[in-house]
């Protein structure tokens, strides 16, 4: 014989989109999948960026023969590695926050300033992102702008439109963190799934 009340209790405290309504389930689920979808395939680009350093290092050291291009490659693929895997840290939880004090609020106390911050902070700031990279990844692309400062002068734009791109992810994954901070704040229930290690 299970104590029901007390499971749901548990589980109410262990977070997660089951303790949603299913229709504000249904769409946090969906609006997380496009992070969790899109972190998943930029990871895919730490091979490329492995593999030109990996090139570099025996052209260098064993052949005797630097390139020109491996560099500016691995700078250019973790920068756009950095910035378009943000929104599915932001879905994860792995974003820098001041534990020490936001681990010993209560979930409803999380939720009301966490809906503030978003609120006040985080959207007006990724709105003005958007606009200002925007532009400057559109006169990149207009000009197909090169890297001038190296010898091998490749094309630049590529990494200056994942500037809006993955300010767009942000800005859809920032929903789902409002609506779930809404939601705490309101019931005093999380709907971020615990991560394994952290508190309760």
């Amino acid at each position: 014989m299970t104590n029901e009340p007390q499971e749901t209790e548990r589980a109410a405290t262990r977070g997660g989109l089951h303790n949603a309504p299913p229709g504000l389930a249904r769409l946090l689920g969906t609006i997380d999948r496009i992070s969790l979808v899109s972190g998943k395939i930029i990871a895919w680009m730490i091979l490329p960026m492995s593999l030109s350093l990996v090139y570099e290092v025996i052209a260098r050291y064993v052949f005797n023969a630097p390139t020109i291009w491996a560099s500016d490659i691995s700078q250019i693929l973790y920068g756009a590695f950095f910035m378009l895997g943000s929104a599915y840290a932001l879905q994860r939880q792995q974003h820098i926050r001041t534990d020490f004090l936001y681990g010993k609020w209560s979930i409803r106390t999380r939720g009301m300033v966490d809906a503030a911050c978003y609120i006040g902070l985080y959207f007006p700031a990724m709105l003005f992102f958007l606009y200002i990279g925007s532009e400057f990844a559109y006169r990149s692309v207009l000009f197909n702008e090169r890297l001038v400062t190296s010898p091998w002068m490749p094309i630049i734009w590529p990494q200056k439109l994942a500037i809006p791109i993955s300010t767009l992810l942000l800005l859809i994954q920032g929903v789902s963190e409002l609506l779930k901070a809404l939601y705490a704040a309101r019931t005093g229930v999380s709907l971020i799934e615990e991560q394994a290690g952290s508190e309760t």
